[in-house]
Protein backbone atom coordinates (compact mmCIF):
# COMPACT_ATOMS: atom_id res chain seq x y z
CA UNK A 1 0.00 0.00 0.00
CA UNK A 2 1.18 3.68 -0.83
CA UNK A 3 2.54 5.45 2.27
CA UNK A 4 0.97 8.85 2.86
CA UNK A 5 2.46 12.40 2.73
CA UNK A 6 5.54 12.92 0.12
CA UNK A 7 8.81 13.55 2.00
CA UNK A 8 10.44 16.77 1.27
CA UNK A 9 13.77 15.14 1.50
CA UNK A 10 15.80 16.25 -1.49
CA UNK A 11 14.47 19.80 -2.57
CA UNK A 12 17.17 21.48 -2.28
CA UNK A 13 19.25 19.47 -4.85
CA UNK A 14 16.37 21.47 -6.59
CA UNK A 15 16.39 25.17 -8.20
CA UNK A 16 12.91 25.01 -6.47
CA UNK A 17 10.83 23.47 -3.93
CA UNK A 18 7.43 21.97 -4.91
CA UNK A 19 5.77 24.66 -2.86
CA UNK A 20 7.16 27.00 -5.47
CA UNK A 21 6.17 24.58 -8.44
CA UNK A 22 2.31 24.22 -6.86
CA UNK A 23 2.38 28.20 -6.75
CA UNK A 24 3.37 28.53 -10.64
CA UNK A 25 1.11 25.65 -11.71
CA UNK A 26 -1.99 27.38 -9.72
CA UNK A 27 -0.91 30.93 -11.08
CA UNK A 28 -1.44 29.88 -14.35
CA UNK A 29 -4.79 27.98 -13.59
CA UNK A 30 -6.26 31.51 -12.15
CA UNK A 31 -4.91 33.16 -15.25
CA UNK A 32 -6.14 30.85 -17.84
CA UNK A 33 -10.01 31.32 -16.18
CA UNK A 34 -9.76 34.99 -15.80
CA UNK A 35 -8.53 35.22 -19.56
CA UNK A 36 -11.81 33.31 -20.44
CA UNK A 37 -10.58 29.34 -21.11
CA UNK A 38 -13.18 27.28 -19.85
CA UNK A 39 -10.58 24.75 -18.48
CA UNK A 40 -7.02 24.60 -18.13
CA UNK A 41 -4.28 22.01 -17.24
CA UNK A 42 -0.97 22.60 -16.86
CA UNK A 43 2.71 20.57 -15.79
CA UNK A 44 5.56 22.71 -14.10
CA UNK A 45 8.76 20.22 -14.04
CA UNK A 46 12.41 20.44 -13.86
CA UNK A 47 15.07 18.03 -13.57
CA UNK A 48 18.83 17.72 -13.58
CA UNK A 49 21.41 14.86 -14.21
CA UNK A 50 25.19 13.94 -14.18
CA UNK A 51 26.81 11.54 -16.46
CA UNK A 52 30.42 10.09 -16.49
CA UNK A 53 32.02 7.52 -19.14
CA UNK A 54 35.21 6.34 -18.76
CA UNK A 55 36.85 4.35 -21.87
CA UNK A 56 39.54 2.22 -21.68
CA UNK A 57 40.70 3.40 -18.02
CA UNK A 58 40.13 7.25 -19.46
CA UNK A 59 37.88 9.81 -18.86
CA UNK A 60 35.66 10.22 -22.17
CA UNK A 61 32.89 12.76 -21.12
CA UNK A 62 31.52 14.50 -18.07
CA UNK A 63 28.01 15.52 -18.95
CA UNK A 64 25.55 17.89 -16.83
CA UNK A 65 22.33 18.71 -17.68
CA UNK A 66 19.47 21.03 -15.64
CA UNK A 67 15.85 21.78 -17.29
CA UNK A 68 12.40 23.19 -16.41
CA UNK A 69 9.63 23.94 -18.00
CA UNK A 70 5.46 24.55 -18.17
CA UNK A 71 3.34 23.01 -20.48
CA UNK A 72 0.05 24.61 -20.72
CA UNK A 73 -3.15 23.23 -22.45
CA UNK A 74 -6.12 25.75 -22.40
CA UNK A 75 -9.99 24.86 -23.83
CA UNK A 76 -12.33 27.28 -25.54
CA UNK A 77 -15.31 24.92 -25.27
CA UNK A 78 -14.42 21.78 -27.45
CA UNK A 79 -11.41 23.83 -29.06
CA UNK A 80 -8.13 22.87 -27.50
CA UNK A 81 -4.52 25.38 -27.59
CA UNK A 82 -1.29 24.39 -26.42
CA UNK A 83 2.07 26.44 -25.18
CA UNK A 84 4.79 25.91 -22.98
CA UNK A 85 7.92 27.88 -21.65
CA UNK A 86 11.34 27.20 -19.74
CA UNK A 87 10.78 30.68 -18.24
CA UNK A 88 9.32 30.96 -14.54
CA UNK A 89 8.66 34.81 -14.77
CA UNK A 90 5.45 35.64 -14.13
CA UNK A 91 5.42 37.54 -17.34
CA UNK A 92 6.18 34.64 -19.49
CA UNK A 93 3.43 32.25 -17.92
CA UNK A 94 0.92 34.88 -18.73
CA UNK A 95 2.18 34.59 -22.17
CA UNK A 96 2.31 31.53 -22.90
CA UNK A 97 -1.33 30.97 -21.32
CA UNK A 98 -2.67 33.71 -23.70
CA UNK A 99 -0.54 32.22 -26.36
CA UNK A 100 -2.40 28.58 -25.66
CA UNK A 101 -5.69 30.22 -26.15
CA UNK A 102 -4.55 32.23 -29.31
CA UNK A 103 -4.17 28.66 -30.58
CA UNK A 104 -7.41 27.31 -29.23
CA UNK A 105 -9.19 30.15 -31.26
CA UNK A 106 -7.89 28.78 -34.66
CA UNK A 107 -8.23 25.62 -33.82
CA UNK A 108 -10.86 22.80 -35.23
CA UNK A 109 -13.67 21.90 -32.72
CA UNK A 110 -13.11 18.09 -31.35
CA UNK A 111 -15.93 16.62 -29.70
CA UNK A 112 -13.39 14.53 -27.75
CA UNK A 113 -11.54 16.93 -26.34
CA UNK A 114 -11.48 18.15 -22.49
CA UNK A 115 -10.47 17.53 -19.31
CA UNK A 116 -11.48 13.97 -17.46
CA UNK A 117 -14.63 13.21 -15.75
CA UNK A 118 -14.32 14.77 -12.09
CA UNK A 119 -15.10 11.67 -10.70
CA UNK A 120 -11.96 9.65 -11.88
CA UNK A 121 -9.23 11.76 -10.91
CA UNK A 122 -7.15 11.22 -8.16
CA UNK A 123 -7.83 12.35 -4.99
CA UNK A 124 -6.05 14.80 -2.85
CA UNK A 125 -4.82 11.49 -0.45
CA UNK A 126 -3.89 9.77 -4.20
CA UNK A 127 -2.56 12.65 -5.22
CA UNK A 128 0.13 12.92 -2.17
CA UNK A 129 0.67 9.30 -1.70
CA UNK A 130 4.60 8.35 -1.04
CA UNK A 131 5.58 5.36 -3.84
CA UNK A 132 8.95 5.52 -2.53
CA UNK A 133 10.10 7.07 -6.03
CA UNK A 134 12.23 9.64 -4.76
CA UNK A 135 16.38 8.10 -3.90
CA UNK A 136 18.84 10.89 -4.90
CA UNK A 137 22.42 9.88 -5.47
CA UNK A 138 25.03 12.53 -4.45
CA UNK A 139 27.71 11.11 -6.57
CA UNK A 140 30.62 13.34 -6.94
CA UNK A 141 32.54 13.20 -10.37
CA UNK A 142 35.31 11.50 -8.60
CA UNK A 143 33.70 8.48 -7.53
CA UNK A 144 31.75 8.38 -10.37
CA UNK A 145 35.08 7.69 -11.99
CA UNK A 146 36.19 5.88 -9.94
CA UNK A 147 32.82 3.49 -10.37
CA UNK A 148 33.06 3.10 -14.01
CA UNK A 149 36.48 2.27 -13.74
CA UNK A 150 36.09 -0.61 -11.79
CA UNK A 151 33.19 -1.55 -14.10
CA UNK A 152 35.21 -1.65 -17.42
CA UNK A 153 38.65 -2.82 -15.81
CA UNK A 154 35.69 -5.42 -13.91
CA UNK A 155 35.36 -6.52 -18.14
CA UNK A 156 38.86 -6.78 -19.14
CA UNK A 157 39.78 -9.21 -16.65
CA UNK A 158 37.28 -11.79 -17.86
CA UNK A 159 39.76 -12.74 -20.86
CA UNK A 160 42.71 -10.84 -22.77
CA UNK A 161 40.18 -11.78 -25.63
CA UNK A 162 38.39 -8.76 -24.11
CA UNK A 163 40.18 -6.52 -26.72
CA UNK A 164 38.74 -3.10 -26.42
CA UNK A 165 35.52 -0.84 -24.84
CA UNK A 166 33.07 1.27 -26.01
CA UNK A 167 32.81 2.57 -22.54
CA UNK A 168 31.52 2.51 -18.83
CA UNK A 169 28.69 4.93 -17.91
CA UNK A 170 27.12 6.11 -14.97
CA UNK A 171 24.16 8.13 -14.80
CA UNK A 172 22.30 10.02 -12.64
CA UNK A 173 18.78 11.27 -13.50
CA UNK A 174 16.40 13.52 -10.90
CA UNK A 175 13.37 15.75 -11.36
CA UNK A 176 10.03 16.75 -10.00
CA UNK A 177 6.94 18.04 -11.01
CA UNK A 178 3.51 19.01 -10.06
CA UNK A 179 0.74 18.28 -12.71
CA UNK A 180 -3.01 20.85 -12.16
CA UNK A 181 -6.01 20.80 -13.74
CA UNK A 182 -9.12 23.32 -13.17
CA UNK A 183 -11.36 20.90 -12.05
CA UNK A 184 -8.82 20.70 -8.81
CA UNK A 185 -6.49 17.96 -9.36
CA UNK A 186 -3.19 19.22 -8.03
CA UNK A 187 -0.27 16.53 -7.65
CA UNK A 188 3.15 15.83 -8.13
CA UNK A 189 6.47 14.52 -5.84
CA UNK A 190 10.08 13.99 -7.00
CA UNK A 191 11.31 11.24 -8.86
CA UNK A 192 14.85 9.70 -9.71
CA UNK A 193 16.10 6.88 -11.33
CA UNK A 194 19.82 6.14 -11.98
CA UNK A 195 21.97 3.65 -13.92
CA UNK A 196 25.08 1.86 -14.69
CA UNK A 197 26.01 0.26 -18.14
CA UNK A 198 29.33 -1.34 -19.51
CA UNK A 199 30.03 -2.08 -23.69
CA UNK A 200 33.05 -3.95 -24.41
CA UNK A 201 34.23 -5.71 -27.87
CA UNK A 202 36.05 -8.56 -27.62
CA UNK A 203 38.02 -10.68 -30.26
CA UNK A 204 40.74 -8.77 -33.20
CA UNK A 205 40.74 -7.87 -36.22
CA UNK A 206 37.57 -8.91 -38.87
CA UNK A 207 36.69 -11.36 -35.60
CA UNK A 208 35.22 -9.35 -33.45
CA UNK A 209 32.08 -9.17 -31.43
CA UNK A 210 30.59 -6.52 -29.08
CA UNK A 211 27.82 -6.40 -26.26
CA UNK A 212 26.88 -4.32 -23.18
CA UNK A 213 24.77 -4.73 -20.21
CA UNK A 214 22.96 -2.12 -17.71
CA UNK A 215 21.65 -1.64 -14.73
CA UNK A 216 19.03 0.38 -13.61
CA UNK A 217 16.74 1.59 -10.64
CA UNK A 218 15.61 4.46 -8.58
CA UNK A 219 17.22 3.29 -5.58
CA UNK A 220 21.11 3.50 -6.61
CA UNK A 221 21.60 0.73 -3.89
CA UNK A 222 19.60 -1.19 -5.84
CA UNK A 223 21.58 -1.21 -9.17
CA UNK A 224 24.31 -4.20 -9.82
CA UNK A 225 27.58 -3.79 -8.78
CA UNK A 226 29.81 -2.27 -11.04
CA UNK A 227 31.83 -5.85 -11.13
CA UNK A 228 29.10 -7.86 -11.80
CA UNK A 229 27.93 -5.37 -14.48
CA UNK A 230 31.12 -5.87 -16.51
CA UNK A 231 32.17 -9.39 -16.00
CA UNK A 232 28.80 -10.02 -17.61
CA UNK A 233 29.06 -7.77 -20.84
CA UNK A 234 32.56 -9.24 -21.38
CA UNK A 235 31.36 -12.82 -21.04
CA UNK A 236 28.35 -11.86 -23.87
CA UNK A 237 30.98 -10.48 -26.03
CA UNK A 238 32.76 -13.61 -25.83
CA UNK A 239 30.38 -16.12 -26.08
CA UNK A 240 28.96 -13.72 -29.73
CA UNK A 241 32.68 -14.66 -31.19
CA UNK A 242 33.25 -16.91 -34.31
CA UNK A 243 29.46 -16.94 -35.03
CA UNK A 244 28.11 -19.64 -37.98
CA UNK A 245 25.49 -18.95 -40.63
CA UNK A 246 22.33 -20.79 -40.11
CA UNK A 247 19.80 -22.29 -43.33
CA UNK A 248 16.50 -20.89 -43.47
CA UNK A 249 14.12 -22.84 -41.86
CA UNK A 250 11.02 -22.64 -39.34
CA UNK A 251 11.84 -23.22 -35.24
CA UNK A 252 11.00 -22.33 -32.04
CA UNK A 253 12.13 -18.68 -31.13
CA UNK A 254 14.02 -18.47 -27.66
CA UNK A 255 13.74 -14.13 -26.82
CA UNK A 256 15.85 -13.31 -24.25
CA UNK A 257 14.26 -11.65 -20.95
CA UNK A 258 15.06 -7.73 -22.67
CA UNK A 259 14.02 -8.39 -26.02
CA UNK A 260 10.95 -9.84 -24.64
CA UNK A 261 9.88 -7.05 -23.04
CA UNK A 262 9.89 -4.98 -26.40
CA UNK A 263 7.42 -7.47 -27.29
CA UNK A 264 5.51 -6.94 -24.93
CA UNK A 265 5.85 -3.59 -25.81
CA UNK A 266 4.52 -3.98 -29.25
CA UNK A 267 1.38 -5.78 -28.02
CA UNK A 268 0.71 -2.35 -26.02
CA UNK A 269 1.61 -0.41 -28.59
CA UNK A 270 -1.50 -2.38 -30.80
CA UNK A 271 -4.12 -2.14 -27.60
CA UNK A 272 -3.50 1.60 -27.35
CA UNK A 273 -5.91 4.37 -27.84
CA UNK A 274 -4.49 6.04 -30.88
CA UNK A 275 -3.90 3.07 -32.59
CA UNK A 276 -6.82 1.65 -32.08
CA UNK A 277 -9.45 4.74 -32.74
CA UNK A 278 -6.98 5.51 -35.89
CA UNK A 279 -7.71 1.51 -36.73
CA UNK A 280 -3.82 1.16 -37.39
CA UNK A 281 -3.48 -2.09 -35.14
CA UNK A 282 -4.06 -5.81 -35.95
CA UNK A 283 -6.14 -5.74 -32.78
CA UNK A 284 -9.01 -3.27 -33.40
CA UNK A 285 -12.08 -4.96 -31.70
CA UNK A 286 -10.52 -7.58 -29.84
CA UNK A 287 -11.48 -6.79 -26.34
CA UNK A 288 -12.71 -10.10 -24.97
CA UNK A 289 -11.46 -11.97 -27.36
CA UNK A 290 -8.29 -15.20 -27.05
CA UNK A 291 -4.84 -12.74 -28.70
CA UNK A 292 -2.43 -14.61 -26.53
CA UNK A 293 -2.12 -18.51 -25.63
CA UNK A 294 -3.79 -19.72 -22.30
CA UNK A 295 -0.17 -19.75 -21.06
CA UNK A 296 -0.26 -15.83 -20.92
CA UNK A 297 -1.47 -13.46 -17.99
CA UNK A 298 -0.48 -9.61 -17.89
CA UNK A 299 -1.44 -7.57 -14.54
CA UNK A 300 -0.62 -3.79 -14.28
CA UNK A 301 0.25 -3.00 -11.14
CA UNK A 302 0.73 0.71 -10.68
CA UNK A 303 0.80 1.26 -7.28
CA UNK A 304 4.60 -1.10 -6.26
CA UNK A 305 6.86 1.11 -3.97
CA UNK A 306 9.74 2.23 -5.79
CA UNK A 307 9.56 0.31 -8.93
CA UNK A 308 9.83 2.26 -12.44
CA UNK A 309 6.54 2.50 -13.38
CA UNK A 310 4.64 3.68 -10.36
CA UNK A 311 2.25 6.09 -10.16
CA UNK A 312 -0.78 7.03 -8.27
CA UNK A 313 -2.30 9.10 -11.41
CA UNK A 314 -1.98 9.12 -15.14
CA UNK A 315 -0.88 12.39 -17.15
CA UNK A 316 -4.42 13.57 -17.48
CA UNK A 317 -4.65 12.92 -13.35
CA UNK A 318 -6.91 10.17 -13.38
CA UNK A 319 -6.28 7.88 -10.28
CA UNK A 320 -4.68 4.43 -11.43
CA UNK A 321 -5.86 1.40 -10.60
CA UNK A 322 -4.48 -2.86 -10.29
CA UNK A 323 -6.26 -4.30 -13.02
CA UNK A 324 -5.75 -7.44 -15.16
CA UNK A 325 -4.99 -6.67 -18.51
CA UNK A 326 -4.89 -10.48 -20.08
CA UNK A 327 -6.02 -13.30 -18.75
CA UNK A 328 -6.13 -17.11 -19.99
CA UNK A 329 -5.13 -15.10 -22.98
CA UNK A 330 -8.19 -13.43 -23.30
CA UNK A 331 -7.48 -9.45 -23.89
CA UNK A 332 -9.54 -7.72 -20.63
CA UNK A 333 -8.48 -4.01 -21.22
CA UNK A 334 -6.66 -1.68 -23.48
CA UNK A 335 -4.77 1.50 -23.08
CA UNK A 336 -6.68 4.30 -22.89
CA UNK A 337 -6.53 8.04 -22.16
CA UNK A 338 -9.31 10.44 -21.10
CA UNK A 339 -9.05 11.51 -24.95
CA UNK A 340 -8.80 8.02 -26.57
CA UNK A 341 -11.65 6.59 -24.59
CA UNK A 342 -13.66 8.99 -25.97
CA UNK A 343 -13.02 8.55 -29.54
CA UNK A 344 -13.56 4.79 -28.78
CA UNK A 345 -16.86 5.39 -26.98
CA UNK A 346 -15.34 3.46 -24.02
CA UNK A 347 -13.79 4.69 -20.17
CA UNK A 348 -10.33 6.07 -19.74
CA UNK A 349 -7.93 3.26 -18.00
CA UNK A 350 -5.74 5.92 -16.46
CA UNK A 351 -3.01 5.26 -19.07
CA UNK A 352 -2.69 9.02 -20.54
CA UNK A 353 1.12 8.89 -20.91
CA UNK A 354 1.49 4.71 -21.02
CA UNK A 355 1.23 1.82 -19.23
CA UNK A 356 2.36 0.88 -15.35
CA UNK A 357 4.29 -1.76 -14.34
CA UNK A 358 2.78 -3.77 -16.60
CA UNK A 359 3.53 -7.82 -15.13
CA UNK A 360 3.76 -10.60 -17.32
CA UNK A 361 3.21 -13.66 -14.92
CA UNK A 362 6.03 -15.59 -15.30
CA UNK A 363 6.28 -19.39 -16.17
CA UNK A 364 8.11 -22.17 -13.34
CA UNK A 365 10.72 -22.66 -15.72
CA UNK A 366 14.50 -20.44 -15.53
CA UNK A 367 16.49 -19.71 -18.41
CA UNK A 368 18.38 -22.58 -18.86
CA UNK A 369 14.88 -24.26 -18.58
CA UNK A 370 13.20 -22.84 -21.42
CA UNK A 371 16.93 -23.55 -23.30
CA UNK A 372 16.06 -27.39 -22.49
CA UNK A 373 12.14 -27.06 -23.16
CA UNK A 374 13.17 -25.80 -26.43
CA UNK A 375 15.24 -28.53 -27.78
CA UNK A 376 16.20 -27.12 -30.85
CA UNK A 377 16.03 -23.92 -32.11
CA UNK A 378 17.46 -19.77 -31.97
CA UNK A 379 17.73 -17.82 -28.70
CA UNK A 380 17.43 -14.39 -29.79
CA UNK A 381 19.51 -11.97 -27.83
CA UNK A 382 19.75 -8.78 -30.66
CA UNK A 383 17.36 -7.15 -32.70
CA UNK A 384 18.04 -4.99 -35.54
CA UNK A 385 15.92 -2.59 -37.60
CA UNK A 386 12.30 -1.62 -36.94
CA UNK A 387 10.02 -4.47 -39.40
CA UNK A 388 6.60 -4.10 -37.47
CA UNK A 389 3.72 -3.88 -39.21
CA UNK A 390 0.83 -2.85 -36.72
CA UNK A 391 -2.09 -2.64 -38.83
CA UNK A 392 -1.54 -6.46 -39.97
CA UNK A 393 0.64 -7.88 -37.25
CA UNK A 394 3.69 -8.66 -39.54
CA UNK A 395 6.80 -9.04 -37.86
CA UNK A 396 10.32 -8.75 -39.57
CA UNK A 397 13.49 -8.14 -37.58
CA UNK A 398 17.17 -8.64 -38.19
CA UNK A 399 18.69 -11.05 -35.29
CA UNK A 400 21.87 -12.27 -33.71
CA UNK A 401 21.88 -15.19 -31.00
CA UNK A 402 22.76 -18.56 -30.91
CA UNK A 403 22.00 -22.07 -32.18
CA UNK A 404 20.24 -24.21 -29.97
CA UNK A 405 20.46 -28.43 -30.21
CA UNK A 406 19.40 -31.35 -27.70
CA UNK A 407 18.58 -28.09 -25.38
CA UNK A 408 22.28 -26.52 -25.37
CA UNK A 409 23.32 -23.68 -26.67
CA UNK A 410 25.92 -25.06 -29.87
CA UNK A 411 27.28 -21.82 -31.16
CA UNK A 412 26.65 -18.41 -31.86
CA UNK A 413 24.34 -16.89 -35.04
CA UNK A 414 24.37 -13.64 -37.05
CA UNK A 415 23.27 -12.02 -40.13
CA UNK A 416 19.61 -13.74 -39.75
CA UNK A 417 15.90 -12.51 -40.08
CA UNK A 418 13.15 -13.72 -38.04
CA UNK A 419 9.63 -13.81 -39.48
CA UNK A 420 6.27 -14.18 -38.43
CA UNK A 421 3.34 -11.72 -37.40
CA UNK A 422 2.13 -10.44 -33.66
CA UNK A 423 -0.94 -12.51 -33.94
CA UNK A 424 0.53 -15.89 -34.60
CA UNK A 425 3.36 -15.20 -32.66
CA UNK A 426 0.92 -14.34 -29.62
CA UNK A 427 -1.15 -16.95 -29.78
CA UNK A 428 1.96 -19.46 -29.90
CA UNK A 429 3.75 -18.65 -27.09
CA UNK A 430 4.72 -21.62 -25.66
CA UNK A 431 5.88 -20.43 -22.14
CA UNK A 432 7.54 -17.51 -20.43
CA UNK A 433 10.35 -17.79 -18.11
CA UNK A 434 11.20 -16.98 -14.59
CA UNK A 435 13.60 -14.76 -15.36
CA UNK A 436 12.41 -11.51 -15.01
CA UNK A 437 14.57 -8.55 -15.68
CA UNK A 438 12.86 -5.11 -14.18
CA UNK A 439 14.45 -2.13 -16.62
CA UNK A 440 10.79 -0.10 -17.31
CA UNK A 441 7.27 -0.07 -17.04
CA UNK A 442 7.15 -4.34 -18.32
CA UNK A 443 7.99 -6.87 -16.10
CA UNK A 444 8.72 -10.24 -18.21
CA UNK A 445 11.02 -13.14 -18.21
CA UNK A 446 12.15 -14.65 -21.92
CA UNK A 447 9.62 -15.49 -23.73
CA UNK A 448 9.66 -18.81 -26.33
CA UNK A 449 7.91 -18.88 -29.18
CA UNK A 450 6.83 -22.09 -30.55
CA UNK A 451 7.18 -21.31 -34.42
CA UNK A 452 8.90 -18.54 -36.51
CA UNK A 453 10.33 -18.56 -40.19
CA UNK A 454 14.01 -17.72 -39.71
CA UNK A 455 16.05 -16.72 -43.03
CA UNK A 456 19.70 -17.78 -42.96
CA UNK A 457 22.41 -17.56 -45.34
Amino acid sequence: MPRKSVPVVGEARFGHSLDTLRSLAQDVLDHARRSGASDCEVDVSEGFGQSVTVRCGEVETIEHNRDKGIGVTVYLGKHRGCASTSDFSRTALRETVEAALNIARYTAEDSCAGLPENELLASREQSHADLDLYHPWPLSIDAAVDLTRRCEQAAFAVSPLVSNSEGATVSIQEGQFIAANSLGFMGGHPTSRHYLSCSVIAGKGNAMQRDDWYSTARDPRRIASPEAIGDYAARRALSRLGPRKIKTRVAPVLFEAPLAAALIASFVHAASGESLYLKTSFLVDCLGKRIFSDAVRIDERPHLPGALASSMFDNDGVATRDRTVVVDGELRGYFLSAYTARKLGMRTTGNAGGCHNLIVRPGTEDFQGLIKKMGRGLLVTELLGRGINYVTGDYSRGAAGFWVEGGEIRHAVEEITIAGNLRDMFLGLVAVGNDVLIRGSRQVGSILIGEMKIAGG
